[in-house]
């Protein structure tokens, strides 16, 4: 299928364009480059630099490329920025989106993939996290997301859209042959954090909160591999067949790893200590937070590949002895 990745080169999609080659499609990018990387995507591939709001050039590009399904990953995903600038997060991940499914509806393309987040449950009543607990986001972040899985829902009914969202927990690691991996500025997720504190591009790293009700004490996420995700987004496809089709996916592996537990593994996979440090909670993060993914891998067939946390992180070490630096060159 002519598949557009809208934010193709930044991290989580331009895995998915990998996997999308692998699965026999023909992925077309489009990505403004604030957060994504041109280097992120092969140079032979159709790739656009534009927003995804830009509604006259988006609609174009699926007429001139014939395009059957979008994938959309082209939201801002700070949550502290989301707070202290939430218009910025409400005229991209709502508006320009509104703008992006507009168009698609103009041109006669109706099947949708959207990289939703497990933010829209805010504090979960329960563990682990099923689709059928209440949503109620604590930050402008998941309500953007839920703001357009809601308006998914209402073009499902009124125009026939088709669509998938996945709600997705702690993307992670890098693909398998260290050709692409995780490059944020800034970097927030804590693989990578760590690995830069063990090789000492980075300062110390700086654990929040050591006296959760815990095993040990440190917060408890659930880390999902980046090419696992990937490959659930393509998997649902044949789905999306049926006029009006809704469908939502936790995507998480069940399993939850500590803070401490991650920076066990990275210094078991690298062979470097990682110095840290304890600082207070930061407002606002659960104890623990991991899925239930148990209707993804019924429905979907889906099943990761990658399901503890030492060989996602030695993916993320190929990558980074590859490229310390990210793609900075």
């Amino acid at each position: 299928m002519n598949v557009l990745v809208v934010g193709g080169a930044g991290y989580i999609g331009s895995h998915c364009v990998r996997q999308l080659i692998a699965a026999g499609h023909r992925p077309v990018v489009l990505d403004n480059l604030v957060y994504g990387h041109r280097d992120a995507v092969a140079p032979d591939l159709a790739f656009y630099d534009a927003n995804l709001g830009a509604e006259a050039t988006v609609g174009q590009i699926l007429r001139d490329e014939k395009i059957e399904v979008v994938m959309h990953f082209a939201a801002f995903a700070y949550v502290g920025e989301s707070v202290n600038d939430p218009l910025k997060f409400y005229f991209n991940n709502v508006v320009a989106t509104l703008y992006l499914l507009h168009a698609m509806l103009d041109a006669g393309v109706k099947k949708f993939v959207f990289s939703s987040t497990c933010a829209t449950y805010g504090v979960p009543q329960s563990m682990p996290i099923t689709e059928a607990l209440p949503q109620a986001p604590i930050n402008p972040y998941g309500q953007t997301k839920l703001d357009i899985e809601n308006a998914l829902k209402a073009l499902a009914h009124a125009h026939g859209l088709s669509f998938a969202a996945f709600r997705y927990f702690n993307a992670a690691g890098a693909y398998e042959d260290g050709a692409i991996g995780e490059h944020h500025d800034p970097e927030t997720h804590l693989i990578p954090l760590a690995i830069d504190a063990a090789t000492g591009l980075r300062p110390p790293l700086q654990v929040f909160g050591n006296d959760y009700p815990t095993p040990d004490g440190t917060c408890l996420r659930d880390y999902v591999h980046v090419d696992d995700l990937s490959r659930a987004h393509i998997a649902v496809f044949e789905k999306l067949a049926t006029p009006g089709t809704a469908l939502f996916y936790n995507l998480g592996t069940g399993t939850p790893t500590s803070v401490l537990g991650v920076i066990r593994a990275v210094e078991k996979i690298t062979g470097k200590p990682v110095p840290h440090s304890f600082a207070p909670r930061r407002a606002g993060d659960p104890p623990a937070l991991y899925a239930d993914s148990t209707k993804a891998k019924t429905e979907l067939k889906w099943t990761p590949k990658f399901t503890s946390i030492e060989p996602i992180v030695a993916t993320a070490w190929k990558w980074h002895q590859a490229k310390p630096k990210g793609y900075a060159r």
